[in-house]
């Protein structure tokens, strides 16, 4: 997006906020943290586009969502080839929101992109081939109309194609100037090594690991963060609220209109299995005053080796609710042993097949 930054005039409503750095959520402080031992830095909350982007979805209420987020100090918006429905409508839809709301904006904000799950009909249309990565890339930024996105991941381990072809494939992206940083998700602590030192011998440092990591989905503190600390990588937590588990939506049941009711990757049984577990967190949340997504979001924070957790919404209230969060990031010893002692595994990473490959 070659958009030359303006001084816009301050009625505009196109304007941003004056206060975006200074205000998260009613007077909090906007947080940034330092990705690993790179130079980038990410708001402590990030605002991820796997659901609520598609076209099932009206463009009124992704963009109030989005603009209200970059008021509010979150500037990185991260999204995959794939995310929809139907696949590529994320990307084309939020394209058209950056082009008329954000384009004075560019420089201030982290776009990234993801390219290994399913995207189109053969053999190239998966996984972590070279032909797949850059192609889907170059489809990704015509949909959003953007010259290059900040950050471009390997969605997920590919078994069957070499690392070193992967891993050059984000080397070739970086280095074409398409992306800035390069980045992989769902990979587990062995093949995190191995990419980082691909990367690091190409020149291009990994920056950041994206994996699931919620208080029922503790996978990653088994080996990942060590790991990750280890080759100064950042950690960036998707679905700290467990899919929408770790919410007040589902403490009475599956309700109509919810994710689960809708089968959105979310089984209404993995709800019922862990109910008595997600209710004994909300009573915690509530002594704190907070709700239990805002506590969710917090704990995920609590760990130095977190850069930034990304939460998804729905509507400005749910974002305001995550944001919320930041009002109170600290847990005194009991609080940590209380949650522990029903922060379990919840059989909630469907996303392992990768981790574990």
């Amino acid at each position: 997006m070659s958009v030359p930054r303006t001084i816009l005039d301050p009625h505009d409503l196109n304007r941003a906020a004056d206060d975006r750095y200074d205000s998260v959520a009613d007077g909090g402080p906007a947080l940034f943290r330092r990705c690993g031992r790179s130079g980038l830095q990410l708001p402590a909350i990030s605002l991820g586009l796997w659901h609520n982007f598609g076209d099932d979805t009206p463009l009124a209420t992704q963009r109030a969502i989005l603009r209200r987020a970059f008021d509010l100090g979150v500037t990185h918006f991260d999204l995959a080839n794939n995310y929809g429905p139907p696949y590529g409508a994320a990307e084309k839809n939020v394209g058209r929101i950056l082009a008329e709301d954000f384009a004075p904006y560019r420089n201030e904000l982290v776009i990234s992109t993801k390219a290994g799950w399913d995207m189109w009909p053969g053999p190239y249309g998966f996984l972590g081939s070279r032909k797949y990565l850059l192609s889907s890339l170059d489809d990704s930024l015509q949909r959003m109309g953007l010259d290059y996105v900040d950050i471009f991941y390997s969605h997920r381990f590919d078994p069957h194609t070499p690392l070193e072809e992967t891993m050059g494939a984000l080397d070739a992206a970086v280095r074409s100037g398409k992306a800035r940083y390069a980045g992989i998700s769902s990979y587990g602590p062995e093949r995190t090594r191995e990419a980082a030192a691909i990367l690091a011998d190409l020149g291009t440092p990994l920056l950041l690991h994206q994996p699931s990591y919620s208080m029922l989905n503790r996978w990653v503190e088994d080996g990942l963060l060590d790991v990750l600390e280890d080759v100064g990588a950042g950690c960036i937590a998707f679905s700290p609220l467990a899919q929408g588990v770790l919410t007040g939506r589902y403490l009475n049941g599956v309700p109509e209109g919810s994710r689960a009711a809708a089968d959105k990757s979310l089984d209404p049984q993995m709800i019922e299995d862990n109910l008595a577990h997600v209710r004994a967190l909300n009573d915690l949340a509530q002594e704190r005053g907070q709700t239990l997504a805002q506590m969710a979001v917090a704990w995920v924070l609590r760990d130095p080796r977190v850069t930034s957790a990304l939460v998804g919404a729905s509507s400005v209230a749910q974002l305001e609710d995550s944001l919320g969060a930041l009002q109170n990031l600290s847990f005194s010893a009991d609080e940590l042993e209380r949650i522990d002692s029903h922060a379990v595994d919840g059989h909630l990473n469907i996303w392992a097949g990768s981790s574990e490959a």
